[in-house]
């Protein structure tokens, strides 16, 4: 028997099925959604536009920490962008 690989998180995992929107930024809050994402959550970064995330520049540290989240430029001084928000 083989497994198909899918993009759905496991059942099992302790937080599938859970929604997490992040706006931060340097160490601590990345790793925290980092931790949160590898325990099932669907968490969506919120970046600034026009460069995104300060930490971009070093890649392996901003890979490693955003692992598994899905990422959104807006721009919060906009309405249309705080009613998507």
């Amino acid at each position: 028997m083989t497994a198909s690989p899918t993009n759905e998180p496991a059942a099992d995992f302790a937080l599938a099925g859970l929604k997490v929107v992040s706006m931060a930024e340097q160490y601590p809050g990345p790793f925290c959604t980092m931790i949160l994402t590898d325990m099932g959550a669907d968490v969506i970064q919120v970046e600034r536009p026009g460069g995104g995330d300060p930490s971009r520049f070093l890649k392996p540290f901003y890979e490693s920490l955003n692992r598994g989240k899905r990422s959104l430029a807006l721009d919060l001084k906009k309405d249309g962008a705080r009613a998507a928000l």
